[in-house]
């Protein structure tokens, strides 16, 4: 990997996230962030969707508590990259961080974005999500997310190898970032740090994973959500496809092919008995798959194995949601190209 030419040391960071509804995570939040070990200046920035749970009053108390500099801006939109595109012309670090208030960051997580900018030299640089769960449910679905067939960690990575990747969880940017890129596209509900970052790579940019750096993620834990979720995922993946004209990546066109091949054999399967016997043949090829990575992913997490069928269950929402999500999201990309409209320009309903 090619080494920083030139970069200059960092000294001020700003922080900058999304918030609508948040008092349950703000103290920890916040704490995170005062904690860190960065001894330059840092300024946080939260843009905020007109909270209605007295997120605002909570975070300023929080700040002050802990002596950190916040700025609160208003998010009318309440949407993410509109939030985040007010934290970034606000904002004045040598870095820009993007977090989010319900995930949790160890005390290096701003030293180890630092260094991994100035040493590498990339334009956005992150690292890798830590599920945490805390009931049962969140458990499992930590360790389907943590599994190469959840799609989430599809590789790993020694502790210390940085590698050039096509995204990264939130990111830390370069302001050079945007200068090369834009801002973030504010007619996406999903899959905008994506889009962002294909662009940013078509503009010539570098995205470094570093698997040291770390987000404790705290993961849905109910089904439904998690299915909502995942669908969205899939929903929006179309319109970043359409918008640039090619596939984001290979792994992402799976799960449709995995849900649209079940509802092909499962319509040819009342007339055919090949059909069936396919139909069979595929589920039970996944449910062999899903069993044998689930007992890994169970293992790896330290928990016990009567959490395998819900972590099996979590495979099945992550892939079904996602392909009919996409098949949606395909249908919807059509009805727009009909009709002349923006690929991203409607709200989820």
């Amino acid at each position: 990997m090619r080494e920083a030419d030139g970069v200059k040391a960092i000294t001020r960071v700003s922080v900058i996230a999304p918030m609508w509804n948040e008092a349950a995570h703000i103290d920890g939040f916040v704490s995170d962030i005062a904690a860190q070990d960065f001894d330059g200046e840092l300024e946080l920035l939260v843009a905020d969707g007109a909270s209605t749970d007295a997120s605002v009053e909570l975070l300023r108390a929080a700040a002050e508590r802990e002596g950190i500099e916040v700025t609160v801006l208003d998010n009318p939109a309440r949407w993410v990259s509109s939030g985040l595109n007010a934290c970034i012309r606000a904002a004045t670090g040598d870095l820009i961080v993007r977090v989010d208030c319900h995930s949790r960051y160890p005390i290096d997580y701003l030293r180890r974005c630092i260094a991994a900018a100035e040493e590498t030299g990339a334009e956005n640089v992150g690292g890798v999500f830590i599920p945490k769960g805390r009931t049962s449910a969140e458990r499992a679905v930590g360790c389907a997310m943590n599994s190469p067939f959840g799609g989430i960690h599809w590789t790993r990575h020694g502790d210390d190898e940085r590698v050039e990747v096509d995204t990264v969880p939130y990111g830390a940017f370069m302001p050079a970032a945007f200068e090369q890129a834009g801002l973030f596209d504010e007619t996406l509900v999903r899959n905008q740090d994506d889009e962002f970052n294909l662009r940013l790579r078509l503009a010539g940019g570098r995205i470094v994973l570093d698997p040291s750096i770390r987000i404790f993620y705290t993961p849905r834990g109910s089904f439904t959500r998690l299915f909502r979720q995942y669908y969205e995922y899939g929903l929006w993946k179309p319109a970043v496809m359409s918008k640039h004209g090619r596939v984001v990546s290979a792994r992402s066109l799976v799960p449709i092919a995995f849900v649209g091949s079940l509802a092909v054999l499962g319509a040819l399967s009342t007339f055919s008995g090949t059909a069936r016997v396919l139909l069979g043949l595929e589920l039970a090829a996944y449910l062999a798959g899903a069993l044998v990575f689930g007992v890994l992913a169970v293992r790896a997490g330290g928990e016990r194995l009567r959490l395998l069928p819900r972590v099996i269950a979590a495979f099945a929402v992550f892939h079904v949601a996602y392909g009919i999500g996409m098949a949606v999201g395909w249908v919807r990309v059509g009805l727009r190209r009909r009709s002349g409209a923006s690929a991203g320009a409607e709200a989820l309903p």
